[in-house]
């Protein structure tokens, strides 16, 4: 199709063969073979000098191919989401910024808002009976020794088996699941220090426990200290910042998973299956034990000397996408300034900074942040990755929400080919 003014668009919003290709995820040659095809129209510029695009037909195109190609600079495949964007040192839940809904509202009361778009004062998530008892029938199944991580990915199965409407991908059955399902996995854990089960909840029901808000039933999963308000405010915030970052290596994997249309928990448990890589979930771990060997020694000092030495990353620093300190570690070293108990921790996490800055430019990122808590709360290494992994429950569920409206099985990429050229012997 050739270069002509289409008659009645001449005022309709143009965009530059550039844009059109950023739109597209494709490159600028794609998007003249587009117009070759017939499948985009296109006007001759002023003076001459390249084309434009009516800005609606470049959309409608892009919603119906439904894929992005490789950019000529990055080479990376890149997603179309509006759930996250990360920006000059800042991080935004849907153009809002995420540190500001985390000091004013609740995991809940954002989850809700992610999948929504309608804030919901007040809501709770409550676990079905009879899923919540499947869970923990699953989960006590396993060995003594088993991780946090290792007891929700049974828990999900557990609740997938007792959701006969599970492949219901429509949104209204989707968020229904979800509704359950995070309830059920905080649910699904053990009471931290040997607790009963009825005591855990009793605690959750309590009404010093805000009413049996999500942070508070994880709480006394995650340590057997008694929670203030203070200490309580600091979870709850973890929660909403860890909700989504962009597309993190297990928010690919839960998207794979929704292209395929498998349902909500097989998402989840996709995600999960990534997420426990010591490079992913785990990494706030490695922060706690450094963390708290700082603490017991009395200075981060020889604790970071040490890791130096042996060529060991010093954890819980430095993150690919804040070129200064990662926002959701301000936000909550801000709050832990308002916990008596984390005083201690706070200044060996500060001093670790400190100490690793004469040798690297590097900033605190959110695991060193959730260390503090950890350390400070009598909590194991592992709680850092527990918190995450339930509050990245819910970014799963947004991401497939928006996959499930995308062409199915669109994320194919091509292998490339190294082995033996054929035709071979048979073995």
């Amino acid at each position: 199709m050739t270069d002509q003014p289409e008659p009645g668009r001449q005022d309709a919003p143009r965009l530059t063969t550039r844009e059109a290709a950023e739109l597209l995820g494709v490159k600028p040659e794609t998007v003249y073979a587009y117009v070759s095809r017939g499948q985009l129209s296109s006007v001759r510029a002023a003076g001459g000098r390249g084309s434009t695009f009516d800005a609606e037909e470049v959309r409608a195109l892009a919603r119906r191919s439904g894929r992005r190609e490789p950019s000529p600079a990055g080479g990376d495949l890149v997603f179309r989401t509006g759930i996250t964007l990360i920006e000059d040192d800042r991080y935004y839940l849907r153009g809002v910024d995420a540190t500001e809904l985390a000091r004013r509202h609740s995991y809940e009361e954002v989850a809700e808002w992610l999948w929504t778009g309608e804030l919901r004062p007040g809501v709770r998530f409550e676990a079905p009976p009879e899923t919540l008892a499947a869970a923990r029938r699953t989960v006590g199944a396993l060995p003594a020794h088993s991780g946090s991580t290792d007891r929700l990915r049974v828990a999900v199965t557990a609740a997938a088996a007792t959701d006969p409407l599970r492949f219901d991908l429509s949104p209204e059955a989707v968020l229904s699941s979800a509704r359950s399902l995070i309830p059920t996995l905080v649910g699904a854990l053990p009471v931290a220090g040997g607790a009963s089960e009825a005591a855990g909840d009793a605690l959750a029901r309590a009404p010093e426990a805000d009413e049996g808000s999500l942070a508070r039933q994880l709480w006394s999963r995650l340590t057997a200290r008694p929670a203030d308000a203070p200490a309580l405010a600091v979870l709850d915030a973890a929660l909403v910042l860890l909700i989504d970052h962009d597309l993190a290596a297990s928010t690919l994997a839960a998207r794979v998973a929704a292209s395929a249309h498998a349902h909500p928990y097989a998402v989840v448990s996709a995600g999960l299956g990534v997420l426990e890589g010591p490079l992913h979930g785990a990494a706030s771990g490695l922060a706690h034990r450094m963390l708290q060997e700082a603490v017991d020694r009395g200075s981060a000092v020889p604790v970071v000397a040490d890791h130096l030495r042996t060529g060991r990353r010093v954890p819980g620093l430095g993150h690919r996408l804040y070129r200064g300190e990662d926002p959701r570690a301000r936000t909550l070293f801000t709050l832990l300034e308002d916990v008596p108990q984390a005083a201690g921790a706070l200044a060996a996490a500060r001093e670790v900074v400190a100490t690793t800055a004469r040798h690297a430019p590097l900033h605190a990122n959110i695991d060193l942040a959730l260390a503090v808590l950890s350390v400070a709360c009598g909590m194991a290494a592992e709680a850092g990755e527990t918190v995450f992994a339930i509050s990245r429950t819910a970014g799963w569920i947004a991401h497939a929400l928006e996959e499930y409206g995308e062409r199915p099985l669109r994320i194919r990429p091509s292998g490339q080919y190294t082995g033996p050229r054929p035709p071979q012997p048979t073995p």
